[in-house]
């Protein structure tokens, strides 16, 4: 029996003017927390970049997963390594042969992983889940938060799910975009292992309370 995903409250949704005080709010309720790195080419929005990093990674001892929207990953994982992220994603559009990005990971001590943009089909990333520590499903358009959940990308969690399961590998399945209590327990009982939730955490007068309401959801009756 499948216990509950695993929350991972995305930085993009807190107060970067009390990033620090935001981040504790949430610290001793998850095990990791999601950052978002936009470099205005990839996506049309710019987020942050490794000092801000660098601030968040002496601030807590969660870990940092590394979502990066940009077109080059592999120029500056060395850079984000050295700020202090655990894993790093990066867009299978952006990195159509990812193994120069997993090589270096390798090397840098980061845990790799792929993103899928909605439109991007699953098949797209299968050949190379057997070197991902995780693989992102973007249940919105990337490059903005707050927007609403694509319901269609459901079956994409389930097709990864069956195959991650059938080839017996350990890829953590991470869905990102529009995680609320109307839509985590469908991506949860798709096969997610790890669901991103900005907004409905930190826009809440009690982030932890929203933290504890999505890990409910998921844990009613219904790990399966």
């Amino acid at each position: 029996m499948r216990g509950p995903a695993r929350i991972a409250p995305s930085i993009l949704a807190a107060d970067f003017a009390r990033l620090g005080d935001d981040v504790g709010k949430v610290a001793d309720h998850v095990e990791l927390l999601h950052v978002d790195v936009m470099d205005g080419h990839f996506v049309p929005n710019i987020s942050l970049g490794p000092p801000v990093i660098t601030s968040l990674s002496a601030a807590t001892d969660r870990y940092l997963d590394c979502h990066l929207m940009i077109t080059d990953p592999v120029r500056y994982l060395p850079a984000l390594a050295e700020a202090g992220v655990d894993g790093a994603t990066a867009h299978i559009e952006a990195v159509p042969d990812p193994v120069p990005f997993f090589d270096l990971a390798g090397d840098l001590g980061v845990d790799p992983g792929l993103v899928l943009n909605p439109d991007t089909p699953a098949e797209a990333v299968m050949p190379y889940l057997d070197r991902c520590a995780m693989v992102v499903v973007m249940s919105v358009h990337p490059g903005f938060g707050g927007q609403s959940f694509i319901p269609e990308v459901i079956g994409k969690i389930t097709r990864l799910r069956d195959f991650i399961d059938s080839s017996g590998l350990a890829t953590d399945i991470q869905v990102d975009g529009g995680i609320d209590e109307a839509s985590v327990r469908s991506v949860y009982d798709a096969g997610a292992d790890v669901v991103v939730a900005g907004t409905s955490v930190f826009r809440t007068a009690d982030p932890a309370a929203a933290i504890a309401g999505l890990q409910a959801i998921m844990d009613d009756n219904g790990a399966s």
